[in-house]
């Protein structure tokens, strides 16, 4: 009889109208949650009769979830370094366990990025999942190949303090084109191989005190530069130059004191020579330069650190970009090296292609972590889980491992975090609207029930 199929319809209405109302009141619930994705109600009609056009026989509602998960959150600033967001598509993968991934790891997947480090270090959010990431080799590079089971969770206090040897020297300098030829030079005592007739020489006299020196030639000109071991040891190297003719100048490098080297002319610290030619507009020339200042040059330190490989960038071939020739004074304009003394970690950065480096005290920072982000085929289609986070669904598609930026995944956005999507005038209307709805069917119910008695009252 149609009058309680009208009755089972609209009692269906209560229950739809029901969930629809939890979904809101949780939607409302979640107002300030990180990374909270809006879910919604969509109605859909129940059909208890399809073929016959002379009768209608009343079905019902039913309220269907629609999860808004692929739908991105406004990225608010925030002050903490660990606290991440993604500025496209794509998810963070955590776990249940502070381990790499094994066979009883519990990996889900969320947008939810407020990370702060734990007691042993571990990157966890406010729900206690742990951030997964890859770990970078001695060069700082991922994986070609990012596989699921090589993830680690990521920890930013177990990290070494360091020191890092210097590698590179960049020297820009000018000198003098009408410098004085010296004594040594148009006596032809000048020579780079003997502690007498060497520029190294004079400085290993004055190192030892002898003043004035008696042997090897002063410098026109020589400027110091501050060089690191391999045990983050800070040595003294010394780049002292003497006009031979016109566009043309000796080179000497030599470490003060003599005694921190083994190689080199014997007492004097002297570990490179060579001569430096310029063109006629005061670039330097670096076809007509000896090529053994342009080459890596191996130090062999005492005291136990390893031998260092220094490379002295002295500019490009005709650009004034390094050291120079001009009639102007002779004189350093800049110089820089790289490597660092040792360090303890000081802090964690994390930058947009998810790399987590650890900050020294020393200037250093290190690659030591990659976060990687997963998608898929259809976000929507995910599965709910507890602590906002999401497992794969046969809805869903499968999953995929991609570096930020690569293949459609998103950015990550350091110090900032996503706000919820829930839109508080909106949940408000629809709980207006859910709520008249409600009161509709009840009124549904209600009438049935008083058709129901006028049709018992018939007995009587």
């Amino acid at each position: 009889m149609s009058l309680f199929a009208s009755l089972a319809s609209g009692v269906s209405g209560l229950g739809a109208f029901s969930s629809a109302l939890g979904m809101i009141s949780d939607n409302i619930a979640n107002l300030n949650t990180v990374g909270y994705k809006e879910t919604r109600a969509k109605f859909s009609t129940l059909v208890t009769e399809t073929r016959s056009t002379a009768t209608f026989s009343p079905g019902g509602v039913q309220a269907i979830p629609q999860s808004l998960i692929s739908r991105q959150g406004l990225l608010q600033s925030s002050t903490s370094a660990t606290d991440l967001s993604i500025d496209g598509a794509g998810f963070f993968v955590v776990s249940t366990r502070g381990e790499p991934v094994n066979q009883d790891s519990e990996i889900s997947f969320t947008r939810a990025g407020s990370f702060t480090p734990n007691a042993d270090g571990f990157l966890k959010n406010t729900a206690g999942f742990f951030l997964m990431g890859v770990p970078l080799d001695s060069s700082g590079n991922a994986p070609t190949n990012l596989v699921l089971t090589e993830l680690q969770p990521i920890n930013v206090s177990n990290l070494t303090s360091t020191a890092e040897a210097t590698t590179n020297v960049a020297i820009r300098a000018n000198l003098q084109s009408s410098q004085p030829l010296s004594a040594a030079i148009t006596g032809a005592t000048y020579t780079a191989a003997t502690v007498a007739g060497s520029m190294s020489g004079y400085a290993a006299d004055i190192a030892a005190g002898v003043i004035p020196p008696v042997n090897g030639v002063q410098p026109d000109f020589q400027t110091n530069i501050q060089v690191f071991d391999a045990l983050g040891g800070i040595h003294t190297v010394t780049l002292a130059a003497l006009r031979q003719a016109d566009n043309l100048w000796n080179i000497e490098v030599y470490v003060d004191p003599p005694g921190e080297v083994t190689s080199g002319l014997a007492g004097t610290g002297q570990i490179n020579t060579g001569q430096l030619a310029f063109n006629g507009d005061g670039t330097i020339d670096i076809t007509g330069t000896s090529a053994s200042l342009l080459n890596p040059i191996t130090v062999n330190w005492t005291g136990g650190a390893s031998a260092s490989n220094l490379t002295f960038d002295l500019g490009s071939n005709g650009l004034s970009d390094g050291m120079t020739q001009f009639a102007g004074n002779s004189t350093i304009i800049s110089s820089s090296v790289d490597g660092a003394t040792f360090g303890n970690v000081v802090g964690v950065s994390i930058d947009k292609e998810g790399v987590v480096s650890a900050l020294f005290s020393n200037g250093l920072a290190k690659r030591v972590s990659q976060i990687p982000l997963s998608t898929f085929q259809n976000p929507d289609g995910l599965t709910r889980r507890q602590g906002n986070t999401y497992t794969v669904s046969d809805q869903s598609g499968t999953l995929n491992l991609k570096l930020a930026g690569f293949g459609g995944a998103g950015f990550v956005a350091p110090s900032t975090l996503e706000a919820s999507t829930v839109d508080l005038a909106a949940e408000f209307t629809s709980l207006i609207t859910v709520q008249r709805a409600f009161s509709a069917n009840t009124k549904v119910i209600i009438t049935v029930d008083e058709m129901l008695s006028e049709l018992n009252n018939v007995k009587r």
